[in-house]
């Protein structure tokens, strides 16, 4: 599998990684990088190909096999256009950008164009992502299974046929992660008013947090019973629950913020 990986920042980067880690071999990926000084230390570190511009310095012949876009969707249009050139290779096109629909990258690279738009989360700089894919009709099984094992290098894959859904996804999943720092950061501030000193109030917030969830990832039980197996009937934990439950608790909070997030994401998309 040829790849050309166009943008090679934190979640390019953490992608690419994850390739090479699962033994794509280095000298099948390029990377389409302008900044001199960092190609040449992708050169230099992994052993992969890298250009300034896909114009400039990539032969008219070329044929990958999947052209990955990880740049920042403000920057897309400018970035899409010297691509469709490779259209009449059929590449599927992946992007991990968000908010940038289907449509949007067929009204630029052709209607004709494979394309896979993929939602991943900030965990895929430890492996640990959870990616939600769409193709397009154009997608073939080949191409959605390259897709598939691409984003699988960081984490974990899920489909959807309805485009529509991604909203929702990145308001659950994209924009989870700092759900959890800011519960991470509301658990150390309740913990320093009870009378612990900061330092070790934060310690407890982020071990507490990062201990159950991997409690979370290894177990085979639905969050709901791992709750129950902590909560002694007239407990501590119970009268902490009694409040984030009740009817204006943490369940409606999330539901009213990720229905905030999916508006959000809906209105980017435009």
């Amino acid at each position: 599998m040829s790849l050309l990986l166009v943008g090679c920042g934190k979640m390019g980067g953490a992608m690419l990684e994850g390739w090479l880690e699962q033994g794509i071999p280095a000298s099948s990926i390029t990377i389409v990088e302008p900044n001199l000084e960092a190609a040449n230390d992708f050169v230099a570190r992994l052993g992969v190909n890298a250009v300034p511009s896909v114009d400039a310095s990539i032969d008219r012949n070329y044929a990958p096999d999947v052209v990955v876009f990880a740049v920042k969707p403000q920057i897309m249009d400018q970035v899409l256009p010297p691509y469709r050139k490779l259209v009449k290779h059929a590449p599927v096109f992946l992007s991990i950008a968000a908010g940038r629909t289907l449509a949007s990258f067929e009204a630029i690279l052709g209607e004709n164009a494979a394309i896979v738009r993929a939602m991943p989360n900030t965990p895929a700089s430890v492996g640990r992502a959870i990616t939600v894919g769409c193709p397009n009709p154009h997608v073939s099984e080949k191409q959605a299974d390259q897709c598939k094992s691409l984003l699988a290098g960081v984490g974990d894959v899920e489909w959807v046929k309805d485009e529509s859904l991604l909203d929702a996804v990145t308001a659950l999943s994209g924009s989870g992660p700092a759900y959890i720092f800011l519960l991470t950061e509301a658990m150390t501030h309740a913990g320093c008013k009870a009378g612990l000193a900061p330092d070790l109030a934060a310690r407890l917030a982020r071990a507490t947090v990062a201990g159950s969830g991997e409690l979370l990832h290894q177990s085979i039980l639905p969050a709901s019973t791992l709750r129950e197996n902590v909560t002694s009937p007239g407990g501590t934990t119970a009268a902490a629950l009694a409040v984030l439950m009740d009817d204006h608790g943490l369940e409606e909070l999330m539901t009213n913020a990720i229905a905030a997030a999916t508006q959000r994401s809906k209105e980017l998309a435009g």
